[in-house]
């Protein structure tokens, strides 16, 4: 944690930006999953993809997944198409595409409650998983104090270097860092993740933070 090197003394002030981190463990697993249906027909598409869908919610409901924690992300159709010497691209039926978001809130359960969507098919597949913290305020206050206390001590030795002292807190600006949820990539099949322990580790939230001193000679 090094506040960044950057201090104006020539109005008498002086303006040094810190940084600061804490860390907590993940409490929520978020989870995206799709479902991908081909059929001859746009109506056919929909419907399989559709009732894949059904599938996956119930299957989480099962697990004890809250109505309030299932979202449905949408669904769209686009058309098949294959390239058949002779022909050129030939349209051979249409691709449904339908995701729903889920916020898993017990960590332990989550490769359980994620392997159930298996029941949709083979057609479900796992885009995302992230752990996550549900309420983040708690580690971001602490986070702020650190940057708070990087930023004093920086200032504390550019006054010290001016033969001065500091004074009152002139201004105090809050560099919000961007959350930095924990991913876990390359899962597909959602029938794989049962046999996979979700080891949750500790997410870090950072924090900025632009302070000016007045500086007493």
């Amino acid at each position: 944690m090094n506040a960044a090197e950057r201090a104006s003394t020539d109005a008498g002030t002086v303006t040094v930006t810190g940084s600061g981190w804490a860390e907590a463990v993940p409490d929520l697993v978020t989870v995206s999953v799709a479902v991908e249906c081909r059929a001859p027909s746009v109506a056919d598409a929909y419907a399989a993809a559709g009732q894949g869908l059904a599938a996956v919610a119930a299957a989480l409901r099962g697990h004890g997944v809250a109505p309030a924690d299932l979202r449905t992300g949408g669904l769209s159709v686009r058309a098949d198409l294959a390239w058949r010497d002779g022909e050129g691209q030939k349209l051979v039926g249409y691709v449904a595409v339908g995701s729903i978001a889920v916020r898993l809130r017990d960590v332990g359960n989550a490769p359980a409650a994620i392997s159930a969507v298996g029941s949709g098919g083979d057609d479900v597949r796992l885009e995302s998983l992230q752990l996550v913290l549900s309420d983040d305020s708690a580690t971001r206050a602490q986070a702020r104090e650190a940057a708070w206390q990087d930023a004093l001590r920086a200032a504390a030795q550019f006054a010290s270097l001016a033969s001065a002292t500091l004074g009152r807190v002139l201004s105090v600006t809050d560099l919000r860092a961007a959350p930095g949820p924990v991913p876990a990539a390359g899962l597909q099949r959602a029938s794989a993740v049962e046999g996979l322990p979700l080891e949750s580790g500790r997410n870090r939230v950072e924090a900025g933070v632009t302070v000016t001193w007045e500086l007493l000679h």
